[in-house]
């Protein structure tokens, strides 16, 4: 039977290193205190056995049945061929037949996209999807795509990140004419040796706010809102993001235990510890979105806690409630429609 709320996200509930215990923890509050309906996809008994002090279901939460688990270390390809009705398979699916508005994973990074790539679709146009990721910056935050699911790119799907980290920006983030730069080892355009020369040539024609090549540092710095790079480089920048912001919090407390006095003057400014440790919080985010499929798909941290499931789901709920998918959608057609999708002359992007 056809699961009935309307305006649901699916959420993976075997998904992610402390699965199913936060996940379904997540779903429980996030129904409860925000009201945004949840599906919550699993083996039925493991996800029931959770829930076992509920004897009836609490309003807005609906359990969907997908008997096969796919673990981290499964191949991508598994959901296409060993396991069809995995809980990442029936997300994808529930979203690509419209029984929800989007889905939500903390699981297999590689086997989420290639089950959205094939029960949802890629939008016309988008030959690759892009995960975007949002990084702490002095004036908020920055969103970096790809961080790892195009590790390779040529010229015109970088292209193509522009356009889609541009939209979601504008669309779900709310940042007014996003400024995008083009990460490179040096701001001139000449910097970055002939791939990022071609790369930069491409996103003039992308039709955003193009700021030009931007360095590593750009991105804390808060001088640019969306950054474009191919997922290699993408995920390095990532995830030293994630090791320095968890070193400076442990840092900050190893100290604090050393001296009764750095210990008086952390509870004196227990506050801005505080906003530091939330800023740097990869679970204030919830999930990065993989741009380029035709329904909204999240993509938790494998580590993801109750908090980050709670706000994954939040994010798909406000991405799915604005056109950013039908702006792509439109903006991709049109690059396609006036070419400006072709590698320069004498490229060597193929390579």
């Amino acid at each position: 039977m056809a699961p009935s709320l309307p305006g649901a996200v699916a959420l993976d509930a075997v998904g992610g290193d402390n699965a199913p215990e936060v996940t379904v923890q997540g779903a429980l509050e996030v129904v409860e205190r925000f009201g945004i309906p949840v599906l919550l996809v699993g083996p039925h008994r493991t996800v029931r056995r959770e829930l076992g002090r509920f004897r009836k279901l609490p309003d807005g939460l609906e359990l969907v049945d997908a008997p096969d688990v796919v673990t981290m270390d499964d191949p991508p390809v598994v959901v296409l061929r060993k396991k069809r009705r995995s809980s990442l398979t029936v997300c994808a699916e529930l979203v690509g037949e419209g029984h929800a508005v989007a889905m939500v994973t903390a699981g297999n990074t590689g086997a989420a996209w290639v089950a959205a790539k094939a029960r949802i679709g890629l939008i016309d146009g988008i030959e690759r999807p892009a995960l975007a990721a949002m990084l702490p910056s002095a004036k908020g935050h920055t969103l970096v795509l790809d961080v790892g699911a195009t590790i390779e790119c040529r010229p015109e799907h970088l292209l193509r990140f522009a356009l889609m980290g541009s939209i979601y920006a504008d669309a779900v983030l709310g940042v007014e004419n996003p400024r995008v730069g083009l990460i490179s080892v040096g701001e001139e355009e000449g910097k970055g040796g002939r791939r990022v020369r071609e790369q930069h040539e491409a996103l003039k024609e992308a039709g955003v706010n193009f700021i030009g090549n931007v360095e590593g540092r750009d991105i804390f710095l808060g001088d640019v809102d969306v950054v474009v790079c191919d997922g290699f480089t993408g995920n390095v920048i990532l995830k030293v993001a994630e090791g320095v912001g968890e070193l400076l919090v442990n840092v900050l407390k190893e100290e604090t235990r050393r001296s009764p006095v750095y210990s008086a003057g952390l509870l004196a400014a227990k506050g801005a510890f505080r906003n530091l440790k939330r800023r740097v919080d990869y679970s204030e985010y919830g999930g990065a979105p993989l741009l380029g499929v035709r329904g909204p798909c999240l993509i938790g941290h494998g580590r993801s806690n109750a908090k980050a499931i709670v706000n994954a789901v939040r994010s798909a709920a406000a991405y799915a409630a604005s056109d950013a998918v039908g702006q792509i959608a439109r903006r991709a057609g049109g690059l396609v429609a006036r070419g400006a999708d072709r590698a320069p002359k004498g490229s060597d992007s193929d390579a």
